[in-house]
């Protein structure tokens, strides 16, 4: 195709697209149980039956009361195939739609098996995927793609890391609700921060201490083997703005204020805390912390006022020096590392 755009290309040559485990998505996932009845989930990174994502909605379809589940594959993805095959070649990218989940092989449970089945014996709506003139067949920006987008409700999947702002920037245009996995450090892009900020997007329930494992198939490209399995550890955070109670839980602050103890910085106007866990209870300026405080930030309580400046000219909100050579944060001439400006919300 003239133009074509293909997105498995950009995937391995940037080396991440990894594939999550399953018990991640369980992990995450049940902490939203409540908000997917009715729901018309869009998993539209994934390999149907083969990605987790699949088989987690698949398999729970009754459970979570969906409305319908979409799930598509992209051109030349290493995956799809592996478990069934329903083309000449596994690398045709392709749409299954489920709506109904039932004992459809007879053997009395309701599971994937009877998922595979249905798919297999035309029960599902299956359709071959073909792009267009500027993007691979299955790429979330074709237009085929477009159009199934707008049916549903909420998007969850794992898209490759290199498209994550485009993708993104997708779901916002379209108004969609989403669960998705992206690096930590699309915290400070240029097109996520303001997001952020405006408390138009936010972190999921998981922990962000350790990173997540992932299933990766670049032989070259792993830290682990597990069971003949290549795995990666990737600095990944969920990334939603579907309302949780965590989003509420508020921060118990207890260390008070003390200049010797909380410096200023060379080039903002705001002191650094090195700690989210280190914020005083009795300071209300603007303070640097580190990006990590998303992970137990809770808008009643705090309000996001910029971060250092990096991608983005603006992102400060007036705190930087612009005289200053420096655009991270440094404390005596020391540079620190990316840093979010927050204050604290009165009560009164």
């Amino acid at each position: 195709m003239v133009g074509n755009k293909n997105l498995n290309a950009a995937a391995r040559a940037k080396k991440d697209k990894f594939y999550t485990q399953l018990e991640d998505i369980e992990n995450e996932l049940r902490h939203y149980r409540d908000f997917f009845a009715g729901k018309v989930v869009f998993c539209n990174c994934d390999a149907p039956f083969e990605s987790n994502f699949f088989k987690y909605f698949a398999a729970k379809f009754n459970d979570l009361e969906l409305k319908k589940l979409i799930c598509t594959s992209y051109a030349d993805s290493p995956i799809v195939g592996g478990e069934i095959s329903l083309f000449d070649s596994n690398k045709t990218a392709y749409m299954v739609e489920v709506t109904e989940l039932r004992d459809w092989n007879g053997d009395g449970g309701e599971d994937l098996d009877d998922v595979k089945f249905a798919i297999e014996h035309g029960i599902y709506n299956v359709m071959t995927l073909k792009g267009d003139l500027n993007y691979c067949a299955g790429d979330f920006r074709s237009a085929e793609l477009v159009n199934l987008l707008r049916q549903a409700d909420v998007v969850v999947t794992n898209p490759p890391f290199s498209v994550f702002r485009e993708f993104v920037a997708q779901l916002i245009e379209y108004d969609k609700k989403f669960l998705i996995l992206g690096n930590k450090n699309a915290i400070t892009y240029k097109e996520i921060f303001p997001l952020i900020k405006d408390n138009k997007m936010w972190t999921g329930f998981t922990s962000w201490s350790g990173g997540m494992w992932f299933i990766s198939d670049h032989e070259g490209y792993y830290d682990e083997i597990r069971d003949g399995v290549y795995m990666k550890n990737v600095p990944s955070i969920w990334y939603t703005n579907i309302e949780t109670p965590k989003r509420y839980w508020e921060l118990d602050l207890w260390k008070e204020y003390s200049p010797d103890e909380y410096p200023r910085y060379d080039n903002y106007d705001a002191i650094e805390v090195s700690k989210t866990d280190h914020i005083p209870c009795d300071y209300f300026g603007v303070m640097g912390v580190p990006i990590t405080f998303l992970d137990k930030y809770c808008p009643n309580q705090f309000e996001i006022i910029g971060a250092t400046e990096s991608e983005g000219a603006g992102f400060s909100n007036g705190l930087w020096h612009e005289d200053s050579q420096y655009r991270q944060a440094t404390i005596g001439g020391k540079k620190v590392y990316k840093r979010l400006f927050i204050r604290r919300r009165r009560d009164d």
